[in-house]
Parts: C-alpha cells; structure tokens; sequence
C-alpha cells in the first residue's frame, strides 16, 4: 500500500470528457473513485456503441493493459468523476507477486466475455423493444435507484440507450414513448422512473 500510495496519481474529469481514448496505448490502469464512466467504441456505421458501463470502484483499461494493444474502446465521463492511475509496471508487479488479485482479475475477464457473448447474441436474435427493456435493466442493475426506489440513479440521454441497444435515436425515442403510455416506464425529463421492474423483465423476456 506504501508503494501504492506513492506511484498513484488523482485526477478530476468533467462530464463528457475522455478519461482514454480508443487505439491510444495503454500505460496503466484506472480506478474509478467516484463517477459514472461508459465504455465507447466507435462502430463502421458512423455510430458509437457502448459496451459497458463503469461504477465507483471497477478498473479501467485493464484488458488492453495485458494485450499490449491499443485501448479497444473509449472511455468517456457520464459525470464529474475521480479517478486514480496505477503505473502499467507497478500494477503488474503486484499481480506478480499476488496470486489471488490475478485470480480476480481473471474472473472478471471471464465476466466481460460473457457479457459480451450474451449482447452480441441479444443484438442478433432479440427486437428492439425487447433490446431496450434489457437496456434499462442493464443501466438500473449498474448504477440502482434513487432514494425512492424507482428512479433510476443515472442520467442517460436518449442517444446513449441508442448506443446500448445498437439502434437509431429516433427509434429508441419511439420505443421509450411507448412504454411510457403502457406504464412500464415514467419519463420525467431525462429521468427515467421504473414503476415496477418485473414488468419490464417481462417484456424484456429477461428473468432471473
């Protein structure tokens, strides 16, 4: 921790500022002390897609970290956050010298493999309004609720839940419109109110 604590460095991002960009080299980690981050990579449509979505106290960056590639995708600020960087050659000495910090960062590789496999199998099989319920799901289950219990604790514009599901704006704008007649949904400016949450598993045909 002595040897930690004197490598790392602090840094604030504002909303929508890179915290790295896609293709750059990577030469440490992040962890994200507090904020909300989302995972960009920019698609041959012109179009951005989010891949995932970062909360206080995951690591950024960490797989092109042991590729030696490029980043593979965008890191962009949803929010003001704080973030802490770890050297590439610190970081990788502690997982030299630590088996079980190389055992949880190999869990958690298999975890972005699975999430990838099951949104690549969604996005081909599953239809957008289906893509969007799950979407919700996906952004509530990241980030939770607010104090009442039904808005979800995230600001997301319509653009973003697009890049999520891997549809046009105006179709997800359509699709949000909808659920908010059916009552699945509330829509209070960019704040989205989830009355009752098994209701949207079930359209998402998604349950536990």
């Amino acid at each position: 921790m002595e040897e930690l604590t004197g490598e790392k460095t602090y840094t604030k991002y504002s909303k929508g500022e890179f915290i790295f960009k896609e293709g750059t080299r990577p030469f440490g980690i992040f962890c994200l002390n507090s904020g909300k981050v989302k995972l960009v990579k920019a698609g041959e449509d012109g179009r951005n897609h989010i891949l995932r979505l970062h909360r206080q106290g995951d690591l950024l960056g960490y797989r092109s970290l042991f590729s030696e590639t490029g980043y593979n995708a965008s890191a962009i600020a949803l929010e003001e956050c704080h973030i802490c960087f770890i050297p590439r050659e610190l970081f990788l000495k502690f997982i030299k010298e630590d088996s079980d910090l190389a055992f949880e960062l190999l869990k958690m590789l298999s975890d972005d493999l699975k999430r990838a496999d099951t949104h690549l199998t969604n996005l081909a099989q599953k239809p957008v309004r289906e893509r969007a319920a799950e979407a919700l799901i996906f952004i509530q289950e990241t980030y939770g609720f607010t104090e009442d219990k039904k808005t979800i604790d995230a600001i997301f514009t319509r653009e973003d839940i697009a890049n999520i599901v891997g549809t046009a704006t105006e179709t997800i704008i359509r699709v949000l419109s909808d659920f908010n007649k059916e009552g699945a949904v509330m829509l209070k400016g960019k704040k989205i109110i989830i009355p009752d949450i098994q209701e949207l598993k079930r359209i998402a045909n998604s349950f536990d």
